[in-house]
């Protein structure tokens, strides 16, 4: 870390990282945003397509935040842990599909993701 990299809350639950996620997208920290992710997490987004690594994820990021979006909380489902992975989620507000990710607990006892599914609509016959 360098002198200025600014001091980040950490993850020290799962459910810390959706909060966590949502809060420095709407302070437009793209930067906040990937060190929530593992150094080679993958991001299946934007859609049809994945985004792999930290510094990818940043660089989608800077992207996403460039047009201002303001992200609203979901209330979490249930965090399903098994040893030091954790699979969390959250229901969209529109009720369409789900949203998941796969996080791993770090040396630190913080929490990051490796694996993101943001959007996961249901296919419709």
């Amino acid at each position: 870390m360098t002198e200025n990299a600014p001091v980040r809350e950490r993850a020290m639950r799962p459910e810390d990282l959706t909060r966590l996620f949502v809060e420095r997208t709407n302070a437009g920290d793209a930067a906040g945003v990937a060190a929530l992710y593992e150094e080679d997490a993958v991001m299946a987004y934007p859609p049809g397509s994945q985004t792999v690594g930290r510094e990818a994820i940043r660089q989608l990021w800077e992207q996403v935040i460039a047009n201002a979006p303001t992200m609203v909380p979901e209330p979490p489902l249930p965090t399903l842990i098994s040893g030091d992975l954790a699979l969390t989620s959250t229901p969209p507000r529109d009720g369409a599909g789900a949203r998941a990710q796969v996080a791993r607990r770090q040396a630190d006892g913080s929490w990051l993701r490796v694996l993101d599914q943001p959007e996961f609509v249901t296919p419709t016959a």
